[in-house]
């Protein structure tokens, strides 16, 4: 190979130079709980299943996958119905590589120069992200001092801006906040011919935590039926444990879908993606019991976080965001000097941990009270 040439000058976009990547730490320490993983390995009878199931396409593997996965969004159509009771046809779910693919197909087809996004931080650092990659200018309304949307402020700019897309995280994250139904119904009854020309904004309220929300707390899904311009994403990687698999969805109505299909790269689904995702759904009711278990270790967390007299947002998602610190970074570096790697994410002041099992979340909370 011929050395690298120091002097070779790439043709890098003007608005991407000097930018980093995105990720968060990824240390070896005892204790990590900063990206909101699931903490539970995978059980058993799962990892048979997907075994089983790959085993059975590896034969297939020089065709190339379904393009439309018909069973896959079968599958996860009736999982919606048992999770959140809101029956979705097969033909309003769109699925991808991760959430993360997901909302850039949005952003991709309903984006774009011309077709501004709106949010409300503080919220998940990759939506600038899905922007700046499609050329599609994003505005923010702040949150309000408890975190919850500031809607009226959010629908003025609406009406200004005229935005194809609003994006907003439910429960959000880095808070853990969640956007109350009375809220979602009115921003989908003044957005339907708020975006460009006329058309409606693409109301995104993006469940990847949805999962975890706490007895009582509904899920926008129920919104569905009425208001053709509202998507609602869930992901795998939470709940099913299945961050390694990169599976996440949508609901919408049909007419989304095939929108998408319009900037999906070809066959994006592997044909092993599909398989594994078939079999872990298959295996819901198993996971969900992880699920359960994380919730009641979520809440405890936050009382006892509380009982620290510290500020504790409520919850209702896999993590906790909590402070106010005077220095951060310092509780940062002292918990990691500790062997516990938790989150500097979000508004100046607070951390973000990620629900671990129980003796992660105990070694977690003694290293805080020696730290604070």
């Amino acid at each position: 190979m011929s050395a690298v040439n120091a002097s070779l000058k790439l043709p890098l976009r003007a608005d991407l130079a000097g930018m980093e990547p995105y990720g968060a730490p990824q240390l070896d320490v005892a204790v990590t709980i900063n990206v909101n993983e699931n903490p539970y390995p995978v059980p058993q009878p799962v990892v048979e299943a997907i075994t089983q199931a790959v085993r059975e396409v590896a034969g297939g593997l020089n065709r190339y996958p379904d393009r439309d996965f018909p069973a896959l969004r079968g599958a996860l159509a009736d999982y919606l119905a048992g999770e959140s009771g809101v029956k979705v046809p097969p033909e309003w779910i769109w699925a991808a590589n991760g959430s993360n693919e997901v909302m850039h197909h949005l952003f991709t087809a309903f984006g774009g120069p011309g077709h501004p996004a709106l949010s409300s931080s503080p919220t998940y650092s990759m939506y600038p992200e899905y922007a700046r990659n499609t050329l599609t200018e994003l505005f923010d309304v702040p949150r309000r001092e408890d975190f919850s949307v500031d809607v009226p402020a959010l629908l003025a700019e609406v009406k200004r801006l005229r935005p194809a897309l609003l994006v907003l995280a439910s429960p959000n994250n880095p808070t853990g906040t969640h956007l109350p139904q009375d809220d979602i119904h009115e921003i989908l009854a003044e957005t339907r011919e708020t975006g460009p020309d006329g058309a409606a904004t693409v109301v995104v309220i993006d469940e990847a935590y949805g999962e975890f929300r706490r007895d009582g707390v509904p899920s926008a899904l129920e919104l569905l039926a009425d208001n053709q311009h509202l998507v609602v994403s869930r992901t795998m990687s939470k709940a099913f444990a299945m961050a390694g698999l990169r599976l996440g969805y949508l609901a919408a109505h049909p007419e989304v879908a095939t929108k998408l299909m319009i900037v999906r790269l070809p066959y994006h689904l592997s044909a092993v993606t599909q398989a594994a995702a078939l079999a872990a759904l298959s295996k819901a009711d198993l996971l969900q019991a992880q699920v359960a278990r994380m919730r009641v270790t979520r809440d405890h967390m936050v009382a006892t976080l509380r009982g620290m007299g510290l500020t504790v947002a409520e919850s209702d998602t896999n993590f906790v965001f909590f402070g106010k610190f005077k220095d951060r970074q310092k509780i940062w570096q002292d918990l990691l000097d500790r062997g516990v790697l938790i989150r500097s994410v979000g508004p100046d002041g607070w951390l973000r941990a990620s629900v671990g099992t129980e003796e992660e979340t105990e070694r977690f909370l003694s290293a805080l009270k020696e730290v604070i």
